[in-house]
């Protein structure tokens, strides 16, 4: 896909992967609605498009909210027309285990896999209507690998690229496109802010740290192609063939890791 005079939303974009990715879309010719809950950020990132010539809507929203979401799609077909585009990024990762509390576990279910979810039934059907439209979600290469210290993410990250493939598979027939991102360490606010300092050292041990301009590019790039997965850290297939060729290996070789960070 190109993304001259696509309609876009992207979510979480008022920092990190996701603003970077409304600035390069809104380069492409895209329309972008840059969504977040931030709402200063959001507009901070609408006025960098407009000062370079390009042409974005700033929504706040909170993506865990399916009425909150219903009104940004809403929003951006007001503003722009038909919504070609939902790039759904916004995510969040807490450290821990099973001992956090059902409250945070939901949280971040809620976010990170709930949100894909609510977007993809407010813009499905018009979608499928057409015989047209793409689905892009962010999860993490924790999402095909794991991430130490991280429980709550890393399942949350599994059940996005889970939820992406099912649209893939479902509905890759009736025009829809579906693609998947899942990098590794991205300097962003998560990733400076210490999600879990094992967690961290980990990433940082296993790939380059990447800026979010970089990844942005590659989602262009993969778009452009129409990939599945979209993995700004190549390594991140040769992790995941290890994986599958033999798992007992991977769990022992995760575990080695896990005691070297600690």
């Amino acid at each position: 896909m190109e993304l001259a005079d696509r309609v876009v939303i992207i979510t979480g974009a008022a920092s990190g992967i996701g603003r970077a990715g409304a600035l390069r879309f809104a380069a492409e010719g895209a329309k972008v609605v840059v969504a977040d809950l931030r709402q200063a950020e959001c507009q901070a990132t609408v006025a960098d498009i407009a000062a370079a010539g390009g042409t974005a809507l700033a929504v706040a929203c909170d993506v865990s909210d399916e009425a909150a979401v219903n009104a940004l799609v809403a929003a951006a077909e007001d503003a722009y027309g038909p919504v070609d585009v939902v790039w759904s990024n916004a995510g969040i990762g807490t450290a821990g285990g099973p001992e956090l509390s059902s409250e945070d576990w939901q949280r971040e279910w809620n976010v990170n896999v709930m949100a894909h979810v609510h977007i993809t039934r407010a813009v499905l059907p018009a979608m499928l209507a057409r015989g047209e439209g793409y689905l892009l979600s962010t999860a993490s290469a924790a999402g095909l690998l794991t991430n130490i210290g991280t429980a709550p993410y890393s399942v949350t990250k599994h059940a996005a690229v889970a939820f992406a493939e099912w649209c893939s598979v479902t509905y890759g027939d009736r025009g829809i496109k579906v693609s998947c991102l899942c990098p590794q360490g991205v300097d962003t606010p998560m990733v400076r802010s210490g999600l879990d300092r094992s967690a961290i050292t980990a990433v940082l041990a296993s790939g380059q740290l990447l800026s979010p301009e970089f990844v942005a590019d590659t989602v262009v790039e993969g778009l452009r192609a129409e990939e599945f997965l979209i993995l700004p850290h190549p390594e991140v297939l040769e992790y995941w063939r290890r994986k599958t060729a033999d798992y007992d290996r991977w769990l022992a070789g995760m575990r080695k890791l896990q005691a070297r960070t600690r």
